[in-house]
């Protein structure tokens, strides 16, 4: 069984922290919609900002659930870094512990003390692989649910799978599990559900939200691409990671012809960042985004196709 935290969302979705572009303002959104909303920790500059950002959150959606207490909001998670290149991490997360933001997603690590800090208070721990023995390894380490970032997902992502990656983590792992790569219809998030997953993990359509801090340009390219623009590569950040193929020829590089990165040079601060702000990611799945929409708009579309997929099987 679900923990109650997730056992009642309108659908079963995920929305993926998006580096930069996520913002109490699409988190909120996202939540009043129905599905989680998300951001990373580091998406607050400077490091303080992240304690009102916490309070604006928490405070608007509680707002909203007095307000509509039939409905109320889907909770919402803070993605944390742990990589040591993060000087941030404990600061933060002692921010997600006075709030006690109900939902941590790890990313790049997996650390005890982080998710004791989370258990402590009742929160839950999400952590994200890309494959089988770095999830067995995230359960050792305590967390709670497994996010199984499969091929096509945007930004950094695997190589696997979805079939073959959650097949894996199912034959042993029962708890919470949302399958991330190309899922952007309401009838990709019946089938992850079909597959062994709980949720669907959205990101990349909801960069072309009007509540996204993204670069207008970076939004209309979403909507006139589709997979073939799709370039995964890790010279950007050390990681391999899936871009848009428009972004790299406008800083003058040519797609076809990327050498890979070093992986030694992982950063999270600094110059590293301009690789998200001028290099877009993006996952397979844009091809059903065809126009920047409310967030609101996008779930609501979301919800009818799920709807209409189960009955078509039904």
């Amino acid at each position: 069984m679900l923990p109650a935290v997730l056992r009642h969302l309108p659908l079963p979705v995920i929305a993926a922290p998006l580096f930069i572009i996520s913002t109490p303002q699409l988190v909120i959104a996202q939540c009043k919609a129905g599905v989680v909303g998300s951001m990373p920790a580091l998406n607050a500059r400077p490091a303080s900002q992240l304690d009102d950002w916490l309070a604006e959150i928490t405070e608007t959606l509680a707002d909203y659930n007095r307000a509509h207490p039939e409905s109320p909001a889907a909770p919402f998670a803070i993605n944390q870094i742990v990589h040591k290149s993060n000087d941030r991490l404990e600061q933060d997360m002692a921010m997600c512990v006075k709030y006690q933001v109900p939902l941590i997603i790890t990313s790049l690590g997996a650390r005890e003390d982080i998710n004791a800090a989370a258990h402590a208070y009742g929160g839950l721990v999400l952590h994200d692989v890309i494959n089988n023995r770095f999830a067995h390894k995230a359960v050792e380490k305590g967390a709670d649910g497994l996010i199984a970032v499969a091929a096509g997902a945007g930004g950094h992502a695997g190589v696997k799978s979805p079939f073959a990656l959650v097949q894996e983590i199912r034959q042993w792992f029962d708890g919470p599990l949302a399958l991330s790569g190309a899922i952007a219809t309401g009838g990709a998030v019946l089938a992850a559900q079909a597959m062994g997953a709980d949720f669907a993990y959205i990101g990349s359509a909801f960069i072309a939200t009007t509540e996204a801090r993204a670069a207008q340009e970076y939004k209309q390219c979403i909507v006139d691409s589709n997979s073939d623009d799709i370039v995964y590569s890790s010279l950007f950040t050390g990681v391999h990671g899936n871009y848009l193929a428009p972004s790299i020829r406008n800083a003058g590089m040519d797609p076809a012809q990327l050498a890979d990165g070093n992986p030694a040079a992982m950063d999270f601060s600094g110059d590293k960042t301009k690789a998200w702000k001028d290099i877009w990611g993006c996952g397979q799945g844009i091809g059903a985004v065809t126009s920047i929409d409310t967030t609101a708009a996008l779930v609501e579309r979301l919800k009818r196709e799920y709807a209409a997929a189960k009955a078509r099987i039904a």
